[in-house]
Parts: structure tokens; sequence; C-alpha cells
């Protein structure tokens, strides 16, 4: 059965950081899954597609940017924050030519936080998706 609300997903293979997150969205109303693997989330795509995916970009198996390619080959379009600890300026170009939205460093500022979903809710308005309510 697909989703009926908007909800985002984390992906990140680091069991704190995925807790931080999914308190940090849901003390602000957003609605979260999260996921350890590039792979567990591509398994939850049956489910249905979140308006949001915050994507961690280091991962071992497949990486963030790897499974930006996979999703773009696949034709799936979801607005991704990417999350690193890594500040190249080419790390940072590789991912938004693969369609990120936004690119934040670790760890991460709850204000610019909210203002990249805000971005990504603006991306998934522009292909006329709901956006994630808070």
């Amino acid at each position: 059965m697909l989703e009926a609300f908007p909800w985002i997903a984390v992906v990140d293979d680091d069991p704190s950081v995925l807790n931080a997150l999914r308190r940090t969205l849901r003390v602000r109303g957003f609605q979260t899954k999260t996921y350890g693997s590039a792979q567990e989330f591509l398994a939850g795509l049956a489910h249905g597609l979140p308006q949001c995916l915050i994507l961690d970009l280091q991962m071992p198996q497949m990486s963030g940017l790897d499974l930006l390619h996979h999703l773009k080959h696949q034709e799936i379009q979801i607005p991704t924050i990417i999350i690193t600890a890594h500040s190249e300026v080419e790390l940072r170009e590789r991912c938004e030519s693969a369609g990120a939205v936004g690119f934040l460093l670790k760890p991460l500022q709850d204000a610019s936080l909210f203002a990249t979903i805000a971005d990504a809710s603006a991306a998934a308005l522009s292909r006329g998706h709901r956006p994630p309510q808070t």
C-alpha cells in the first residue's frame, strides 16, 4: 500500500545520526522514516516515495552518490539533501550534478537543515508533489 501522507526519508549508516535526525524532524512535526543503508531504502520504495530524502554521502556498499545515480537511472525523482563530513567542492558539485537540491556538512545545524528542507519542498512542488508538512 502506498503512503498517503508526506514524509521524509533519512538514510545513514550511523544509528546515532538516524536517531538524532528522527527526533529533530519529529519535534518539528515531520513524518520520518529512517534507513541504515541505501539497499534498505530501495527495498522500502515499494511502500511509496518520500517527499524529501536526506542521504549520507559516505556509506558502505552503496554510497549516497551511488544511490542518487541509481534513482536518476530509474527515473525516480525525490528532492534529495546530501549530508556529509567532507566539504570538498568537487563532492558538492558531483552531488548537485546528480540532482541533489542541498549539500550540508555534519554536524548539522537545525536552521540550515530546515531551510534546505524548504528548498526540497519547493523542488517537489515544481514537480507537482506535495511538500513535507510541519
